[in-house]
């Protein structure tokens, strides 16, 4: 499935957890077989790693490592980058190929 939401576009969380909308953030990453993306500083996770020595003798230190996990695409909504409120996008095709553009103010996101 084809997403409207590329790495490197700045999205606002709209659902999900109190604490996490409302938050801006830049997109990390785009899991499109699943529906999901990872959003900078959004739906930070806590995972208890064990010390483990790894095959060329080296260990990794136990201890708490805080990660970005994945949000569904839904709970998210595009930011315009020039009137920089969130908005739904329009695909439009025209003869040099097809553009993403903002709904409100019709600018082309690309």
């Amino acid at each position: 499935m084809k997403f409207k939401i590329k790495k490197g576009d700045t999205v606002e969380v709209i659902s999900g957890k109190l604490e996490d909308k409302g938050k801006r953030g830049e997109v990390i990453h785009v899991l499109p077989d699943v529906g999901r993306l990872v959003i900078q500083g959004v739906n930070i996770r806590t995972k208890h790693q064990k010390q483990v020595q790894t095959q060329a003798g080296r260990n990794i230190n136990p201890g708490r490592i805080k990660f970005e996990a994945p949000l569904d695409i839904s709970n998210v909504m595009l930011v315009c980058p020039k009137c920089s409120k969130i908005t739904r996008v329009a695909i439009q095709r025209d003869d040099s190929g097809s553009h993403r553009v903002c709904k409100q103010c019709e600018t082309v996101i690309d």
